[in-house]
C-alpha cells in the first residue's frame, strides 16, 4: 500500500533569510551548509532515543492556543538531546523563553519565538541514552 513514511523537510518562509538563518545556528546550535538549510538524520534520532524519537503531525482547532504568543499558522518542534544546555545557549544568545518549561512523561518541553515570529518548541524525550 502507498503511504506517506515520514516528513521530509520543514520549509519556512522568512522576512530576513540570513537573520532567521543566524538565529538558528547561534541560539539553537544549528549546523548549516553551505545552502544555508540543516540536515537531521533519522538514525540519530532512532539511536538516542530508539523508543521515543518519532516526527509529530498533529492539526489542531484554530481557536486553540499551543501556537500562542505566536501569530503564526505553524510552530516548528526540534528534537534535542540536552533542553537545559540548549536552553542555556539560547539564553545567552538572547532568546526568551514564551512560557514555563514542562514535563511530561513522555519528555520534556521548552519554547521560544524565532525572528519570524513563529513558536519553536524544544523537546528532549524521556528515554534512558544508549
Amino acid at each position: 500500500m502507498a503511504k506517506v513514511l515520514g516528513v521530509g523537510g520543514v520549509f519556512l518562509s522568512c522576512l530576513s533569510v540570513n537573520a532567521t538563518r543566524e538565529w538558528y545556528k547561534s541560539v539553537l546550535g544549528f549546523d548549516l551548509s553551505k545552502n544555508g538549510g540543516a540536515e537531521f538524520f533519522h538514525t540519530d534520532v532512532a539511536r538516542q532515543y530508539p523508543k521515543t524519537g518519532r516526527t509529530i503531525w498533529a492539526t489542531f482547532d484554530k481557536n486553540d492556543s499551543p501556537f500562542a504568543p505566536s501569530l503564526s499558522e505553524v510552530m516548528v518542534s526540534l528534537i534535542v538531546e540536552d533542553i537545559d544546555g540548549v536552553v542555556k545557549r539560547a539564553e545567552r544568545a538572547g532568546a526568551q523563553q514564551v512560557q514555563p518549561r514542562q514535563t511530561f512523561e513522555y519528555g520534556r518541553f521548552a519554547w521560544f519565538m524565532d525572528p519570524d515570529g513563529r513558536k519553536v518548541e524544544l523537546w528532549e524525550p524521556l528515554e534512558p541514552l544508549l
